[in-house]
């Protein structure tokens, strides 16, 4: 990062005199080792998205998320047409190689080129999805792709109280940054949002972190990591939420 400037006596912010907006994320499919992240499509994918989530018999899931949990099949898919087919949110789906199943979801959102900020949101891993390698390496494509397409911030928020989600920012590499109180109202209840971000300065150092941990020789026979990615990526914060 470069360091702000004095102007008449004033710091001021650091030039950005090589930096051009960014693209908007494109339609490709995201390929990874053990997953693959694509646009979300109702033909394709919600039949297996809505089974997948069926899993979840406690609605755990969609405690911290505005909408859900939906009863049927048809439900679903009304709501996948109503709220993501847009170009913002851009709702992918994940699809797990092993089962070429789509089993979780997560969308770019609040796609800012002037200011080269995008976030990630919307994140719905089913039980068959969560605590996998394809999980953690879809959460690394979309974050890969933000910044080789040239933004500069990419953001994470959540509801304060998503004790789950917090500790999922911080082991992916993204810096706690504050908490805003009475941020939304969501389900008839008050929201304060927990905010975290990684920058394009950080990049370098979060890609080897995850590539080094979603590395085929960083697990044991018995499936087990041998180095965790929080251990990887906690020197990389530059601040940490303070809850335990």
């Amino acid at each position: 990062m470069t360091d702000d400037i004095m102007e008449n006596g004033l710091l001021i912010g650091f030039p950005l005199e090589v930096w051009t907006p960014p693209a908007r994320p494109p339609n490709e499919p995201m390929q990874g080792r053990y997953c693959r992240v694509e646009r979300l499509h109702i033909d394709t994918h919600a039949a297996d998205l809505f089974a997948a989530n069926s899993l979840d018999t406690r609605h755990i899931n969609w405690i911290y998320l505005p909408y859900g949990p939906f009863a049927t099949l048809p439900d679903y898919c009304a709501w996948i047409e109503s709220v993501c087919l847009s170009d913002d949110p851009l709702f992918h789906s994940i699809v797990d190689l092993a089962t070429g199943r789509a089993v979780g979801v997560a969308s770019y959102l609040n796609i800012n080129l002037q200011n080269g900020t995008i976030e990630v949101g919307h994140i719905n891993y089913s039980p068959a999805l969560q605590n996998t390698r394809a999980a953690t390496e879809a959460m690394y494509l979309m974050m890969k792709r933000a910044f080789e397409l040239g933004y500069r911030r990419y953001e994470w928020k959540c509801n304060a109280l998503n004790r789950k989600s917090r500790d999922a920012a911080q082991r992916l590499g993204f810096s706690y940054e504050g908490v805003f109180r009475q941020h939304m109202v969501t389900k008839s209840r008050n929201r304060d949002s927990a905010w975290y971000a990684a920058i394009d300065s950080e990049w370098p150092a979060l890609q080897a972190a995850f590539e080094t941990w979603l590395a085929p020789e960083n697990f044991a026979a018995d499936r087990q990591q041998r180095e965790a990615l929080s251990r990887l990526t906690a020197p990389l914060l530059v601040a940490r939420h303070g809850i335990s």
